[in-house]
């Protein structure tokens, strides 16, 4: 497990203001030592398997509206996330790891995703991604093709009074 990465994550999820705990999970999860509780990570390290998987879980937590995120726990299907939010969750993932310079093969692991990892990778290399328009039309990013557009990212946090906000702005314009 490569400690700089790790230490590079939870730096982001305080400086975000992603919640998370350390802790010993004795339950089975979803994803190896990583699991959603109320609203916050719990993570152990003696049974993560995976580095990445902390990214996706904590997309997760970004993508959801705030009034969903303190409550969410659990299984993400459980808590009404559908193909959509995951594939928000992918690209929020994808664009933190290119933030915090984490290589794609941390993110989409060779044993995850259903063995699609190399073709993740190729797509999301390649510009091709997806997820991004949804991040977009929450005005966490601006598209692809814009100068500073996906994979930088204008806000880490989905934010509905913020989108409220832009909306009505361009309504009056």
């Amino acid at each position: 497990m490569e400690k700089n990465d790790i230490d590079r994550m939870l730096n982001f999820f305080t400086e975000i203001r992603i919640k998370y705990h350390i802790c010993s999970i004795e339950e089975k999860t979803f994803l190896p030592g990583v699991k959603i509780s109320d609203g916050a990570l719990l993570i152990d390290f003696e049974k993560l398997l995976y580095p990445g998987d902390l990214l996706h879980e904590a997309g997760h937590i970004a993508v959801s509206d705030e009034v969903s995120r303190a409550h969410l726990t659990g299984d993400m299907q459980d808590e009404g996330h559908q193909a959509a939010d995951e594939m928000a969750t992918i690209a929020w993932s994808w664009a933190a790891a290119q933030h915090l310079n984490i290589a794609p093969e941390v993110l989409f692991h060779k044993d995850g995703y259903k063995g699609g990892s190399e073709s993740l990778i190729r797509a999301f290399r390649d510009n091709g991604g997806f997820g991004y328009p949804l991040l977009y039309t929450w005005f966490m990013c601006e598209q692809p093709d814009h100068p500073q557009g996906y994979p930088k990212m204008l806000r880490w946090l989905r934010n509905e009074a913020y989108r409220q906000t832009q909306l009505e702005s361009l309504a009056t314009n």
